[in-house]
């Protein structure tokens, strides 16, 4: 068993050797695999002193799964190579989620629509993955009419340069813009470019992907997504209207049983989640779990989870460990 991780040198990238090394994902032999300027560098993984390789090197060995998190144009390159080797590729890009020939996966909900025909898988946006884990149990049981979706999210989405304007600024020194405005002490109505219809791709990708991981094209959606200057996670104020009526202890055991999602709703005893206590966890965490009363079979929840981890890392490495399974099974 022979595993690649492509873009081995990035901030996902990190996360996902993270992820594989707390998981204690079995393989034989690790590739660790990034841009012809960082071949050569040097990583650890568990101990050991790996050699970042090129992705024609890569390519060259044929693994048996290549994690891709080196940006879209890369992955409509590299990942038909990698597929043409026999190499199932999970790629945490946008480039082929919404390909209607590629599956977009989230374990918890779809994981069985994957066939060994599937050689490029797609990893869904991060923001999309902590939604609709949350909402799959409540989806099954009570149906959904509409979602409205606001954001608030975590610098780290937009990589390490973002972090660094975040820390330049805070610390007064002067570096690059990853933003058209300062992020610090400031909140930017604006992630990823804009399109005709006024939206930007981020708000469209969460439209258009979470009908497709559910399969009901018939939901109505709106999402408003914004980034704010914080680091450990995405939160998002989701307000769902449910084709039935629903019971609010019913819709906490549905949470609470739903796994990968761990409820903190006790506001009295001021538990709720939050980025700060979500960061480097793998779970999606909900919580403010009120009836919205301004309408009927409506539901208002706050739902935060890591987006290096379940928003990427750990939802790609859950689908090699998915797909590992039925490899043994078979």
């Amino acid at each position: 068993m022979k595993i690649a991780v492509v873009g081995a040198t990035g901030l996902v990238g990190g996360e996902i050797l993270e992820v594989l090394e707390e998981r204690n994902v079995e393989f034989d032999e690790l590739l660790l695999v990034a841009s012809a300027r960082s071949a050569g560098s040097k990583k650890t993984f568990k101990g050991k002193e790996y050699t970042v390789i090129t992705m024609e090197d890569a390519v060259a060995q044929a693994p048996d799964f290549a994690i891709f998190s080196a940006g879209g144009g890369t992955s409509l390159e590299w990942a038909p190579k990698f597929a043409e080797v026999g190499t199932t590729v999970v790629d945490n890009s946008s480039a082929w989620r919404m390909s209607p020939d590629h599956k977009l996966i989230v374990p918890e909900i779809n994981a069985s629509e994957i066939t060994s025909e599937d050689k490029i898988i797609a990893n869904p946006n991060c923001s999309t993955i902590q939604m609709v884990v949350a909402l799959e149990p409540l989806r099954k049981r009570y149906g959904i009419k509409r979602i409205v979706v606001s954001t608030y999210q975590s610098v780290t989405g937009s990589g390490k340069a973002a972090v660094d304007q975040m820390m330049n600024e805070r610390n007064g020194v002067d570096g690059p813009m990853c933003y058209a405005h300062k992020i610090d002490m400031n909140v930017l109505p604006h992630i990823d470019v804009f399109t005709d219809n006024g939206y930007t791709k981020e708000e469209m990708k969460m439209i258009n992907e979470t009908k497709k991981i559910f399969n009901d094209y018939s939901i109505g959606i709106t999402s408003t997504t914004v980034r704010i200057p914080t680091m450990g996670g995405h939160s998002e104020a989701v307000n769902v209207e449910f084709k039935e009526d629903f019971d609010m202890e019913e819709v906490k055991q549905l949470l609470s049983e739903m796994p990968g999602v761990i409820l903190q709703d006790d506001p009295k005893n001021n538990v709720y989640p939050m980025p700060l206590t979500a960061h480097k966890k793998d779970e999606v965490f909900v919580g403010r779990l009120r009836r919205d009363e301004s309408q009927p079979n409506t539901l208002n929840m706050w739902i935060v989870a890591d987006n290096l981890r379940k928003g990427a890392a750990t939802n790609a490495v859950q689908i090699v460990e998915y797909l590992q399974k039925q490899m043994t099974e078979a």
